[in-house]
C-alpha cells in the first residue's frame, strides 16, 4: 500500500512516501479501513518533533507518554473511511460499513485514558491507504458529511469535550477560549455554544469574523498587547467563569487574573510555551480549579459524535493534500494561516474549501 513512514524523531526529512509498504492484516476483535481521510493535528508535528520533553528535562526528545516511539511508525489519528477487512470475532456484516474512528485505544477507565495507546503514536495510523482499529474505536456513521469532512473532528473535538467536561461547563456560563482558530479551538467554540455558553474567543484579527461565524459572542485580538484590558472589555461586565486554554506561554498568569472567585482554567495545550509564570497566591485567594485535560475519553467521542449525528457541529475543512505531500500538508499547518482542520487524502489533488 502506499503510506508515510516517520523514520525517527526530527524534521520534515523522516517523513518518506512509500508505495511499497505491506497492507495491515485485522486480528482478532479488529477491523480494517480503507482510509477515505485523515487529518492533520498538532500531536503529529509535536511527536515527529520528539517535543513533549520530560518532567526533569523539557528539552528530551520524547513522544506524548513523554518515552521513545517504535520506528518506522505510520501517523495519523483522525481517520474516516470504509470497513473492508474484519479479523476473528467481528461480525462480517461490518464490512463495507463507513465508519468514524475513535483514535483513543483503551480499555477501563479514566485512569487508562490517561496512559492510553494513541493511533498514529503508538501504533501505526491512518497516513496510509489502510489503517487496522480495535472493532470498538470504528464507530458506524451516516451522515452527508464527506470522508474529509469527517476527519476534522476526532482528535480535536474529543480534546474540546474532555475540556468542557472537566471543566462542568454549563449552559448561560461564560467561556474564554485561546487559539481559537485551530482544530481545539474552534471544537471549543462549537462545543461550548452548542451546550449554552457563551464564548469570548482570542484569535488574529483575520479570523475574527470566522471565530464569531462559529457562535463567539465576542473576539479579542490575540496581538492584543494587554489582554486583560481586551478580555474584559468584551465580557462587558460578566465574569469570565472558565478559560479553555490551548497556548499557555505569557497568555497565562492573564488568564487566571480574568476568571471570576472560584472559576476553573482547564489546559490541553501550551503552543505559546510549556514552562509558565504566575503569583499562586491569585490561585489560592480566588479559589480556582486549575485542570488538565488531554485527548478524550469513549465517552466523550460518543457525546461529539452524537452532536455530528444531529447536524449540530459544522465541519471546518481548511484544505486537502494527497497523501503524498504531506510534509507540504505538516509546512503549511505549522504557518497557521487557516482556520480549522487540514486533511490527506490517500489520493487526489489538493483543494481548498470554497
Amino acid at each position: 500500500m502506499h503510506a508515510v513512514l516517520l523514520t525517527g524523531f526530527g524534521g520534515p526529512e523522516k517523513l518518506e512516501y512509500r508505495e511499497d509498504v505491506p497492507d495491515p492484516q485485522a486480528g482478532p476483535g479488529e477491523v480494517r479501513l480503507r482510509v477515505g481521510a485523515a487529518a492533520l493535528n498538532n500531536t503529529d508535528i509535536w511527536t515527529r518533533e520528539g517535543a513533549y520533553g520530560s518532567s526533569d528535562d523539557p528539552s528530551a526528545t520524547t513522544g506524548w507518554r513523554r518515552e521513545s516511539l517504535r520506528f518506522p511508525r505510520i501517523q495519523g489519528a483522525d481517520v474516516a473511511g470504509l470497513i473492508d477487512q474484519v479479523g476473528p470475532g467481528v461480525p462480517e456484516s461490518r464490512i463495507g460499513e463507513r465508519v468514524l474512528v475513535d483514535p483513543m485505544i483503551y480499555d477501563g477507565g479514566e485512569r487508562e485514558l490517561v496512559v492510553n495507546d494513541y493511533l498514529g503514536s503508538e501504533r501505526d495510523g491512518g497516513f496510509a491507504e489502510f489503517v487496522t482499529v480495535p472493532a470498538g474505536n470504528a464507530h458506524a456513521v451516516d451522515t452527508p458529511l464527506s470522508d474529509a469532512e469527517l476527519a476534522t473532528f476526532p482528535t480535536a473535538y474529543t480534546t474540546a469535550m474532555r475540556m468542557l467536561n472537566r471543566a462542568k461547563v454549563q449552559s448561560g456560563e461564560t467561556v474564554l477560549v485561546t487559539g481559537a482558530s485551530g482544530g481545539v479551538g474552534s471544537a471549543l467554540i462549537q462545543l461550548a455554544t452548542v451546550r449554552g455558553a457563551q464564548v469570548v474567543a482570542v484569535a488574529s484579527a483575520a479570523k475574527h469574523d470566522r471565530a464569531r461565524e462559529m457562535g463567539a459572542v465576542a473576539v479579542v485580538d490575540r496581538a492584543g498587547t494587554d489582554l486583560v484590558a481586551d478580555v474584559q472589555e468584551a465580557l462587558q461586565g460578566r465574569p469570565l467563569d472558565v478559560a479553555a486554554d490551548v497556548v499557555a506561554g505569557p497568555s497565562f498568569s492573564a488568564q487566571l487574573d480574568l476568571l471570576r472567585p472560584l472559576g476553573r482554567y482547564v489546559v490541553a495545550g501550551a503552543m505559546a510555551g510549556p514552562i509558565v509564570q504566575t503569583d499562586l497566591r491569585t490561585v489560592y485567594l480566588k479559589q480556582l480549579q486549575l485542570i488538565g485535560s488531554s485527548f478524550g475519553s469513549h465517552e466523550d467521542f460518543a457525546q461529539m459524535l452524537a452532536h455530528i449525528t444531529a447536524g449540530e457541529l459544522r465541519p471546518l475543512l481548511a484544505k486537502t493534500f494527497p497523501l503524498r505531500d504531506l510534509r507540504e500538508a505538516q509546512r503549511h499547518f505549522k504557518e497557521k494561516n487557516f482556520f480549522g482542520k487540514i486533511v490527506v487524502t490517500p489520493a487526489g489533488p489538493a483543494e481548498q474549501e470554497p
